[in-house]
């Protein structure tokens, strides 16, 4: 990779971690606990993605920081750490094959894989602290309620919002950045528009 490559490819992914850090200090949050979901949250961690492996862990390891230094409680924090699981294989995953979002059925199809990873890594944190007797508030909800619904679906709903809020984003920005990128989005040509 040539080093002005290198350079555009690491301040973009300064730009998402710094993005990530800061969506969690203002965006709206929803929190029904045991769960929290903070809108868009994911949306610099799938860009990432979109762009490469590395670029993909880096952005997720240190958009966790945000969480951390927003005053979120450990058990959130950790849950955004589990993000640098979904956020590596997906970003392999598009690496081989970068037509995956070419298609709105291999965009779905993708984006539910992607966001069930995300929510069984996520379920898995929130059962350690469950069963570790750190949540016994929510021990009257029921483990299905609290971490199979609560976390584990809403992480997978709150995921695929967040994915498409990317795909989104990246639409226009495929054009515009000039690193090499795993994702490509069918983009409507000037012409076709009504």
């Amino acid at each position: 990779m040539k080093t002005e490559t290198k350079i555009k490819t690491m301040t973009i992914a300064g730009l998402l971690c710094a993005i990530g850090i800061i969506i969690p200090m203002f965006a709206p949050k929803f929190v029904l606990e045991p769960a929290s979901f903070t809108l868009a949250s994911h949306v610099p961690v799938f860009i990432a993605m979109f762009i490469s492996p590395s670029v993909a862990i880096s952005v997720a390891l240190l958009t966790s920081l945000g969480f951390l230094v927003s005053g979120t409680p450990i058990i959130i924090v950790l849950r955004a750490l589990t993000h640098v699981i979904f956020a590596s294989l997906g970003a392999f995953i598009l690496k081989k094959n970068n037509n995956i979002l070419l298609s709105v059925k291999s965009t779905g199809i993708y984006s539910f894989i992607i966001a069930l990873i995300h929510a069984i890594a996520e379920v898995a944190v929130v059962t350690f602290y469950y069963w570790g007797g750190s949540m016994t508030a929510y021990e009257e909800k029921g483990y299905l309620f609290s971490v199979l619904g609560l976390v584990g679906l809403g992480s997978i709903i709150h995921s695929m919002i967040d994915f498409g809020i990317a795909v989104i984003i990246w639409k226009p920005l495929q054009r515009i950045i000039t690193i090499p990128a795993n994702a490509k989005v069918k983009v409507r040509a000037a012409n076709s528009r009504l």
